[in-house]
């Protein structure tokens, strides 16, 4: 056993998290930490509440973020470097694109007491009994994926006009039962709470939300798909070019989604592989390559439907589509396996403990599919389905194709 007794490194950024109380609320000892401090950076809101001080550099966030932090980080001398930001600045905030782009040892947290646990506690919501999803600058089209009943969700809302579009999305989807409560302005003096169901909500008064609040969703409607693998075939749109649920279950649970993992899905056809990928877990990432483009489109309408609207989709033919994409740690190829270059590009492309898994159902493919089990081992399986169907007045087996699948890892 070792013990590490290096001394803290000094952040080159703290951040220090401010509640809805505002400066008054900010501990003395962090209070200090801003006032004597060379660069503040934070939002307008955050530096207007500061008191004056003569000499010191204020400056608002860039926009967008992400793209404009670098610059604006290298133009701060020093060590002297404090951001402020809401609540906790770790919970879907700044602290962590900071920590992204410098590097933990860098950032300091001194975070508030979140919005998200201030939620919970009005909604007497323990905190593994909900989920939270933070729509702000996102597609809310995120709350798609958590859809069941009885869930509870906690949106962290971009604007005062998220509950609207939450509402509309939730109706559509056959949710609009879903209780939806509004809960401004956590921790102020000004804290507010205002609730309807989903079909309600047009009724309500736009002026009536807090452009500050978290949207607490109760979600009542049908059975959800849930988040395992092998989706029903009528979850998605599709011309008949889609890997079917038990083959496509068969092939998730090699590919083996996990937090922060990325997938290619080529030949992607209706895109559900790469839908149950991103499904398995919110930090999962995945890009689907197809060449037909009303297929690409088709890929965009079913990703967003099923809740996964971050789903990349590029329209080309692999091998050339393949060039500069993130290197996966994980490829499907559903289809153009045989398309010199394909395996090649994509076992090349592969991070080191990647997994393959390739499915085929002409004999040109199972032909390269066993060759390429010779060469390289892993594991070759061949899949057959059937189901049951009516014959005349009986009921019968209907038999799908054979499927092929070499499955293999880095």
């Amino acid at each position: 056993m070792s013990t590490d007794t290096r001394p803290t490194p000094d952040p080159r950024v703290t951040v220090v998290g401010v509640g809805a109380d505002g400066w008054a609320g900010v501990p003395e000892r962090l209070r200090r930490l801003v006032s004597e401090a060379d660069t503040v950076l934070g939002g307008r809101r955050h530096l207007a509440m500061l008191p004056e001080r003569a000499g010191q550099r204020r400056e608002v966030w860039p926009s967008p973020l992400r793209e404009g932090l670098p610059a604006l980080l290298a133009s701060c001398p020093g060590r002297g470097v404090v951001a402020l930001a809401s609540g906790d600045p770790l919970v879907s905030g700044v602290a962590t694109t900071l920590i992204d782009l410098l590097g933990a040892d860098a950032v300091r947290v001194e975070p508030a007491l979140s919005s998200v646990a201030l939620a919970r506690a009005r909604m007497g919501w323990p905190a593994e009994r909900c989920a939270v999803v933070t729509l702000v600058g996102r597609d809310p089209r995120l709350l798609l994926r958590w859809l069941s009943p009885g869930a509870r969700l906690l949106a962290l809302s971009s604007d005062a006009g998220t509950p609207a579009l939450a509402a509309a999305l939730l109706s559509g989807a056959g949710y609009g039962g879903t209780r939806m409560t509004v809960l401004g302005d956590l921790g102020s003096d000004a804290e507010s709470r205002l609730e309807a169901t989903a079909d309600e909500w047009s009724g309500v008064d736009p002026a009536a939300v807090p452009a500050l609040h978290v949207l607490a969703l109760e979600v009542a409607g049908p059975p959800g798909y849930g988040l395992a693998a092998g989706l029903p075939d009528d979850a998605y749109e599709h011309d008949g070019q889609l890997t079917k649920r038990d083959l496509r279950a068969a092939a998730l649970a090699r590919l083996a989604p996990a937090p922060g993992l990325h997938l290619w899905d080529v030949g992607a056809g209706a895109g559900s592989v790469g839908v149950e990928w991103m499904r398995a877990h919110p930090a999962c990432t995945a890009t689907a390559v197809e060449a037909d483009a009303g297929r690409a489109a088709r890929i965009g309408r079913n990703a967003g439907r099923l809740g996964v609207p971050g789903l990349r989709v590029v329209t080309g033919r692999a091998p050339e589509a393949l060039a500069g994409l993130p290197a996966p740690d994980a490829v499907f190829v559903g289809g153009g396996a045989t398309r010199p270059g394909v395996l090649q590009a994509c076992l090349e492309a592969l991070r080191p403990g990647g997994r393959l898994v390739v499915h085929g159902v002409t004999l040109e493919t199972e032909r390269l599919l066993g060759e390429a089990h010779r060469d390289r081992g892993g594991e070759l399986t061949r899949i057959s389905v059937e189901t049951a169907a009516p014959i005349g007045g009986f009921t019968g087996w209907t038999p799908a194709r054979t499927v092929t699948q070499w499955s293999w890892r880095a």
